[in-house]
């Protein structure tokens, strides 16, 4: 742990207080439905109250009883749940409890039902002493990781009564939820008595800060209780265990690599802390009181993670028999006096040192070459009968708003590209006109995707890049409000876009450039840093960075209603779909990336960093995960994605959706497969520095003139 953990002064009587108030709601000792879900032997050994005092070590005495008490209501829940529906894989009675759970934390108005258990009695007296001290965005985030919490127990449940283990990154997704780390954030907050403004809650940096809490929390939770889960319990959700399946190695092996990732979250989070939230308070002109409140949010994080791992050195609720010896001290252990906290801290440093080196050891442009990928994919692709004439239309487009500008592109590289290919794939029943529309935003994203890095990220212009990104939203007005003039390719190219675009797609549409454009801008900061991106947060910006959303829902005949694709096996299908992409373009990508390019970001690239290891071995494991991911799809196509059918139209919409996914995959899959883009004749080409005839953008030419036109492509002032 890189900061020492800190003891609250008032443990004794939180300890106390905790034990007579979980008596009084009968959690111990007290038989539910036959089972004794506690004894008060249980509670004194857990001893919730140690915890608490150790990851909230500046709560006052009545903050720290409130705290506790939830505590001691999360983990009576866990173990609730376990005795009665997962031990029995009782999954419609274990559906009908947690629904009950929702009506006892209204994010408005008043309890009305009457509570019928421990959990419920529990719930309502939290709910009736916190909410009424928290603002209306803290209730609703409150509400939302609650019933996370509770709801993605049943994912739990499902699992153990299929024998199903989850690969990789679907465990980190779900184990957010099921974890309740974030939850504990939302605590951190009223522990704190500083809330995150509603205005950048929702941004980036603080969800990043929030998941690699969460994760680290998580992950260091799977080490302590493996014992008693994997082996005792005969739980499958355990971080070790997965690593073990997917990576095929041992039991200590597999440990060694699940520790070796909550240092990289560690280091995830401090990175983001140091670097991205100071930022954002810039850009969103957060005043100075707000400011100090996210940073006393970020320091209550901190202090959660070092005391959660002392109480988790001595809690009999886990595996860690000797784990104190040799560390002194009554509490604490170690060193005592001034200046100890600054050695353990160095410490820490020191041995992780290597790890986080690594990140950052990256030789730009170094030989680079995989054997071409192996890929099952089980759904052949279809083609647009319109794709030869879509492809003439769309280089006159590319020439018409100015991307064969001679320095990002010229029609070679357009037609290497061949995004009418895809296009076709992805979209096989489109019409004529719509698949044309869709090849030109392929085109278009595919062109800003290699602009940026060409443009911005040779000479580091983060502050150009920010600018630029800045005027495109004004290239997608809403309600037909009036554009500015274009003044780069990439603006000429997105206004043409635009009125072409149905109506109904526009909102989607707008969302999903926002965010990937953004993303765009995380790339070059790493770039600027020479930094290889910690595996998670990767995968996670991978969606964003491969315009997943945007290109998914250029493919997408009828919308699903927003109710149901907030639904968690919706949202599962898409991410699945989105990392089968991202995953295959890397793979496919990687030797123009890495040798030619210059970039770190390739998951085969992080991977190899990550598992410090050759990259054949790193680009089987990228193999192995989009395979994962391809098995994870049908699942949730086939057993989850059915309890959302509630009546024939629903059911035809969702399977419409789930043919479009995969149509969408196999369409990814074939253009990646049979575009020249990556083929080696393309590899080390570059457009030559010649005018382009009929072009927008034209410019001088001859030696130097390659300056000016990147100059050129850069808004005022820039």
């Amino acid at each position: 742990m890189p900061y020492p953990a800190r003891l609250n002064p008032h443990l004794d009587r939180a300890r106390e207080h905790s034990k007579a108030w979980a008596r009084e709601l009968d959690m111990i000792d007290v038989p539910q439905h036959g089972t004794v879900i506690w004894t008060e032997r249980d509670l004194d050994a857990h001893d919730y109250a140690l915890l608490c005092a150790y990851t909230h070590p500046d709560a006052g005495a009545e903050e720290l009883d409130l705290i506790t008490d939830w505590y001691v209501w999360v983990f009576y829940f866990d173990d609730h749940f376990l005795e009665l529906y997962k031990r029995t894989g009782d999954i419609d009675s274990a559906r009908g409890y947690l629904d009950r759970l929702e009506l006892f934390m209204p994010a408005e108005g008043e309890i009305t039902a009457t509570p019928e258990n421990p959990v419920e009695r529990g719930l309502t007296d939290l709910w009736n002493r916190t909410v009424p001290h928290r603002s209306a965005g803290w209730r609703r985030r409150f509400v939302a990781s609650t019933k996370a919490l509770l709801d993605e127990s049943l994912w739990e449940l499902a699992n153990i009564n299929e024998g199903r283990l989850a690969n990789p990154i679907e465990y980190v997704e779900m184990r957010r939820k099921v974890g309740g780390a974030p939850w504990s954030a939302n605590l951190v907050e009223h522990s704190v008595h500083a809330e995150v403004p509603d205005a950048i809650a929702a941004s980036r940096p603080m969800e990043v800060l929030r998941d690699c809490f969460a994760d680290s929390v998580h992950l260091r939770n799977d080490l302590f209780s493996y014992q008693r889960e994997v082996q005792d319990e005969g739980e499958l959700s355990n971080g070790v265990l997965v690593f073990e399946k997917f990576l095929g190695l041992g039991t200590q092996e597999a440990a060694e690599a699940v520790n070796d990732l909550i240092t990289s979250r560690l280091h995830q989070f401090e990175h983001t802390a140091l670097t991205e939230v100071p930022a954002l308070f810039d850009d969103h002109c957060v005043d100075p009181a707000a400011r100090a409140a996210t940073f006393a949010y970020v320091k209550g994080l901190q202090d959660w993670q070092s005391g959660g791992h002392e109480w988790h050195l001595r809690s009999s609720r886990y595996m860690n028999e000797g784990a104190l010896d040799g560390r002194g001290g009554p509490d604490l252990g170690g060193a005592g006096g001034l200046g100890t906290s600054a050695a353990r801290i160095f410490a820490s440093v020191l041995a992780t040192a290597p790890q986080r080196l690594r990140a950052y050891r990256s030789a730009p442009f170094s030989a680079a070459g995989l054997p071409r990928p192996s890929l099952d994919l089980p759904v052949p692709p279809r083609l647009s009968p319109h794709l030869s004439e879509a492809r003439a239309r769309n280089v006159d487009w590319a020439r018409r708003t100015g991307l064969l500008d001679g320095v990002v592109w010229d029609e070679r590289k357009l037609r290497a590209a061949d995004l009418p290919l895809c296009a076709a794939g992805i979209h096989p029943d489109a019409t004529a006109d719509t698949l044309d529309v869709t090849s030109d935003w392929l085109t278009w994203r595919a062109y800003a995707d290699d602009h940026y890095p060409m443009v911005f990220g040779a000479t580091r212009d983060l502050a150009g890049a920010k600018a630029a990104t800045r005027r495109l939203p004004a290239f997608m007005p809403a309600n037909g409000a009036p554009m500015p003039t274009p003044t780069t390719p990439l603006e000429a190219g997105l206004a043409d876009l635009w009125p072409r675009t149905a109506a109904e797609s526009r909102p989607t549409a707008r969302r999903a450039v926002e965010a990937m454009t953004s993303s765009w801008l995380w790339e070059l900061a790493n770039q600027a840093q020479n930094r290889i991106p910690d595996p998670i947060d990767y995968v996670e910006m991978r969606r964003r960075t491969f315009g997943a959303d945007l290109t998914m829902s250029l493919a997408r005949g009828r919308a699903v209603p927003p109710e149901l694709h907030r639904a968690r096996p919706v949202q599962t299908l898409e991410h699945a779909a989105a990392d089968v992409a991202g995953l295959v373009n890397d793979l496919y990508s990687y030797r123009k990336e890495i040798q030619y390019e210059g970039e770190l970001h390739n998951a085969v690239l992080v991977v190899r960093t990550f598992l410090d290891c050759t990259e054949e071995r790193a680009a089987e494991v990228v193999t192995d995960l989009v395979h994962a991911r391809l098995a994870e799809f049908d699942h949730a196509a086939a057993t989850e994605l059915p309890a959302l059918f509630r009546d024939d139209t629903t059911e035809e919409i969702l399977l419409g959706f789930v043919r479009e996914l995969r149509d969408w995959m196999a369409g990814m899959v074939h253009w990646h497969e049979n575009a020249p883009r990556y083929t080696e004749p393309e590899l080390g080409y570059h457009p030559a520095a010649v005018p382009v005839s009929g072009a927008v953008f034209g410019g001088p030419t001859g030696i130097g003139t390659s300056s000016l036109r990147i100059s050129s492509l850069l808004p005022a002032g820039h």
